[in-house]
């Protein structure tokens, strides 16, 4: 039994034995204004009300709920969640009321809108509903994996007649199925889409999940929908990124709940970002990455490195390559003469390759000349990717599509990708360290690091790939994406059209 699957146990017997009211005394009336939940057309954020969680354990136990109510309505917040799961969350009823009051005191002693308040539970009839709005929250959280498709839109239905509004998450593709119908019979001005970054079954996060359900849950519920970006922010500059994807409100939890007093720079971050092409680049691939899991295609994405020609770029692209990898690098022997390139993408292009396949420019040094041309090539077109090597964690330029590497010798190399995580990076490629080599040194990481990697993010893997050894890798790691450059050469710069052929046959055999 996962830990999703516990808490719902736990919440029946808790019902049985103590009702929907959880043992506390509830208003018999409401009487507070309900307030618009995340207003259409306007980015907000959801600051939350939590003491623990299962996979944090305690993060505030001794958070006063009314206080910290306070402070994030001094943060400008748009919403608070209150966590009311007493188990897991350490949360009450009794924590909502006191909030309530809270943000309506504070709003009438500064002369401001109160932000609206969201009942953030597991909630499973529609008589909860009702004690949530007599409890004073304006939204409530309606988590579609535990829901049946009738409970579920009875739910939202219950939000529409009271004038407050579900929250309804999603994540599973059942979900998306359970919305069309919700949406058929609940007008969505009372419905507000979540995607949690955050897998409840096993509290991993991958912030590209909300990415991956955006345009579909647009296309079910209408272009106007509003999505919220849920979990896994800790830093404004991932609370940027979270921002510049699309969402119209994002789900701050722990950072929030351990540090109140720090919740308004990450609002702001939010708020401001700006769509830009590394977030465009991003949500492509996301949809790319939901189409193959609804297909059933568990292959990663492959990635030929080290090209420098157009023969061995048409080949890797026709045989299937997702990516196409160009080293600008003066001291690599397969560096790409980036003059060469425009040519490179134009052959692609009049082969209908172009658009199937991102190219990507490899660069260690963000200051060099070799940079420069790289950036340069992005502007132009004929590139849709920079790959920094070694230089991820001093990259300043986040408006432009990139990821970073980690090259992983030992087990002090796995905090760089702690480190980029942190920041919102969404995927980061590993690969061997070898002396002062910087990838195509056809070693290969060690099994163990390579399996904490795989813990701590969905796996990007470069480092001794070849077309003998690529099934066993994929079959003990299922990597996302597999980076290959020394493992299809004759020698460094070209590559061998017969073991590029091996490698896709090899793949395509899973």
């Amino acid at each position: 039994m996962n830990i999703l699957d516990e808490i719902v146990e736990q919440r029946k017997k808790d019902i049985s034995e103590k009702t929907v009211t959880m043992g506390f005394n509830i208003p018999e009336n409401r009487t507070r204004k309900i307030m618009p939940f995340i207003p259409k057309g306007k980015k907000g954020v959801i600051l939350e009300i939590k003491r623990a969680s299962p996979s944090k354990g305690d993060i505030a136990p001794n958070l006063d709920s009314a206080e910290t109510a306070k402070s994030y309505s001094k943060a400008n917040t748009s919403a608070i969640s209150v966590l009311t799961e007493q188990h897991w969350f350490k949360g009450s009823l009794e924590d909502l009321i006191k909030a309530c009051k809270a943000v309506d005191e504070y709003a009438k002693e500064n002369q401001t809108t109160p932000p609206a308040i969201l009942r953030k539970d597991f909630l499973l009839s529609a008589s909860e509903i009702e004690i949530a709005y007599r409890c004073g929250a304006d939204a409530v959280l309606l988590i579609a994996r535990i829901l049946d498709t009738k409970t579920m839109t009875e739910m939202a239905k219950k939000c529409q007649e009271l004038g407050i509004t579900a929250l309804v998450e999603l994540r599973l593709e059942e979900d998306l199925q359970k919305l069309a119908a919700t949406v058929k019979k609940v007008s969505t001005d009372f419905i507000v889409c979540g995607v949690n970054a955050r897998d409840l079954k096993n509290f991993s996060i991958d912030m590209l999940t909300p990415a991956a359900l955006l345009e579909e849950i647009k296309e079910i519920a209408g272009k106007d929908i509003r999505v919220v970006f849920e979990s896994g922010i800790r830093t404004p500059e991932a609370a940027n990124f979270a921002g510049s994807l699309g969402f119209s409100a994002m789900l701050l939890g722990e950072v929030a709940a351990r540090n109140p007093q720090e919740a308004g720079i990450l609002v702001s971050s939010f708020v401001n970002a700006k769509e830009t092409r590394n977030a465009k680049e991003w949500n492509q691939y996301a949809v790319k990455l939901q189409e193959k899991r609804k297909k059933g295609d568990s292959r990663p994405f492959v990635k030929i490195c080290g090209l420098t020609n157009t023969e061995d770029a048409i080949k890797s692209a026709e045989e299937g390559a997702d990516f196409l990898g160009f080293i600008f690098y003066d001291k690599s022997p397969r560096k790409i003469n980036s003059k060469e390139l425009p040519e490179i993408a134009e052959n692609l292009k009049k082969r209908n390759l172009r658009d199937k396949i991102r190219m990507v420019g490899v660069i260690v040094d963000t200051e060099s000349e070799d940079s420069k041309n790289a950036f340069k090539a992005l502007e132009e077109g004929n590139l849709d990717f920079i790959q920094l090597h070694g230089c991820g964690e001093t990259f300043h330029k986040k408006a432009l599509p990139h990821y970073a590497v980690v090259n992983i010798r030992d087990e002090e190399d796995l905090q760089k990708i702690d480190t980029l995580r942190l920041t919102g990076e969404p995927r980061i490629l590993i690969d061997a360290k070898v002396g002062e080599q910087l990838g195509g040194t056809g070693e290969r990481i060690a099994d163990l690091l390579v399996e904490k990697v795989s813990q701590k993010t969905k796996l990007w893997l470069a480092g001794g790939i070849t077309p003998e050894n690529v099934t066993e890798i994929i079959n003990q790691f299922h990597p996302e994406l597999i980076d290959v450059a020394s493992g299809v050469e004759l020698f460094p710069g070209k590559k061998n059209p017969q073991k590029i052929e091996a490698l896709f046959k090899a793949i395509k055999s899973k």
